[in-house]
C-alpha cells in the first residue's frame, strides 16, 4: 500500500515521524535527533502503536550511541527508551533485541550496528503486517452477506498509523479493500485520547468506507446486528492469549460475544509476551489526569484494559490464526 505520508523514515542521521499529536487536524513530519528526542516521542504519543513504538525504539537506541557508544553509555540509552511506557511489550522486546546484538559489537561499531539492526526492526514489522494482512482476509470473506459490505468494527488506532506499514488490525481490511472486497469500517474513537480519529484519517485517506462512531455506542450496533466481526490490535499479549490493548476492548469483547460476533486480535509475534503467564501480570499504564481535562477531580486514567483469552475468536499473526490458548506453537 502506498501512503502520502509514512510513520518514520530516516534522514541522514536522524529520524523523521508523522506526528501523530497534530493528527487529524494537521499532518507534518517531526526530525528526531537525539535520545531525548526519540524517548519524549514515545512518551508523549507522537509515535503510537505498539509496533511503531518498538521500531522507534530501535532507532532511538542508534541516535543514543550517536556520540558514545560504550557500556555505560549503552545502559544509559536502553533504560532511558525502557523508561517512556510500560504496557507496550514491542518496545521491551526491541530494546532487548537492540542490546542483545550491539554487546556483541565492540564500542566502535555499535553505532553503525544499531542503525543496521533498527533497519531491519522496521523492515520485518513491515513484512508481518502486510502478513497479517494475508491471514486475516479469509475471516472477512468468510463473514460476507451476500453482496453487502463486511462491516468490520475496530477499535483505537491499530492501523498502519500504529506500525511502520500496513496496520495489524487494519491490515485485513487492507487486503480486502485491495481485493476489490465492499467493506465497511466501525471506526470507534477512543476516548481521552480519541485515537480512533487517527484511524478515520487513514482510511479516508486509503479510500476505505468507514464511519466514525463514540465508543460507547459500540454495544448498541453490536446488538443492532450491524456488525459482521470485531479486530483490534494488542500491546502486549499473555502467554495464555490474554490480551492487553486501548481501555474499552474488554467492553467491546463482552458486547461481541453477547451477540454472537466473532472477536479477533491482530499482532505480530513480537507482541506476544511468553515470559507474562496470563493478563494479570500486564502492567496497565496509568495516563496523566489531564488527559480528561476534569481540572482538580479526582481521576483515573488507565490507558489499557485486558481481554479473556476465552472471549478471543483468534489471534492473527504473520504466521496465520491462532486459538487465544494455543499461541505456544508460535513460541
Amino acid at each position: 500500500m502506498v501512503t502520502r505520508w509514512p510513520t518514520l523514515i530516516e534522514d541522514g542521521d536522524g529520524l523523521l515521524i508523522l506526528d501523530q499529536t497534530r493528527l487529524p487536524r494537521e499532518a507534518a513530519m517531526l526530525r528526531l535527533a537525539t535520545l531525548e528526542d526519540a524517548a519524549h516521542a514515545i512518551r508523549a504519543m507522537q509515535v503510537r502503536g505498539a509496533p511503531l513504538i518498538g521500531a522507534t525504539a530501535a532507532y532511538g537506541v542508534a541516535l543514543g550511541l550517536a556520540g558514545d557508544a560504550d557500556d555505560a553509555r549503552l545502559d544509559e540509552v536502553i533504560a532511558t527508551l525502557a523508561a517512556t511506557r510500560p504496557t507496550a511489550v514491542n518496545l521491551h522486546w526491541a530494546l532487548a533485541r537492540m542490546e542483545r546484538v550491539l554487546r556483541k559489537s565492540a564500542p566502535a561499531a555499535r553505532r553503525d550496528r544499531a542503525w543496521q539492526e533498527a533497519r531491519t526492526i522496521a523492515a520485518e514489522d513491515m513484512a508481518a503486517n502486510s502478513a497479517i494482512g494475508n491471514h486475516g482476509l479469509p475471516l472477512l470473506q468468510a463473514r460476507r452477506k451476500g453482496k453487502d459490505p463486511i462491516q468490520v468494527m475496530t477499535h483505537c488506532n491499530a492501523g498502519r498509523l500504529a506500525t511502520v506499514e500496513h496496520g495489524t488490525a487494519i491490515a485485513p481490511i487492507y487486503a480486502a479493500h485491495a481485493a476489490g472486497l465492499p467493506v465497511h469500517v466501525w471506526v470507534s474513537e477512543t476516548r481521552p485520547r480519541n485515537q480512533g480519529l487517527l484511524t478515520a484519517w487513514e482510511l479516508a485517506e486509503a479510500g476505505v468506507p468507514h464511519t466514525l462512531i463514540a465508543d460507547n455506542a459500540a454495544g448498541l450496533l453490536l446488538m443492532q446486528g450491524k456488525v459482521d466481526l470485531v479486530i483490534v490490535g494488542a500491546d502486549r499479549i499473555a502467554a495464555n492469549g490474554d490480551t492487553a490493548n486501548k481501555v474499552g476492548t474488554y467492553l467491546k469483547a463482552l458486547a461481541a460475544r453477547a451477540h454472537g460476533v466473532p472477536f479477533y486480535v491482530a499482532a505480530p509475534l513480537s507482541t506476544i509476551d511468553f515470559a507474562c503467564p496470563t493478563g494479570r501480570e500486564i502492567p496497565i499504564e496509568e495516563r496523566a489526569a489531564e488527559e480528561l481535562g476534569a481540572g482538580s477531580v479526582p481521576v483515573a486514567n488507565p490507558a489499557f484494559d485486558v481481554t479473556p483469552a476465552a472471549l478471543i475468536a483468534g489471534i492473527i499473526s504473520e504466521r496465520g490464526v491462532a486459538a487465544a490458548d494455543s499461541l505456544g506453537q508460535w513460541r
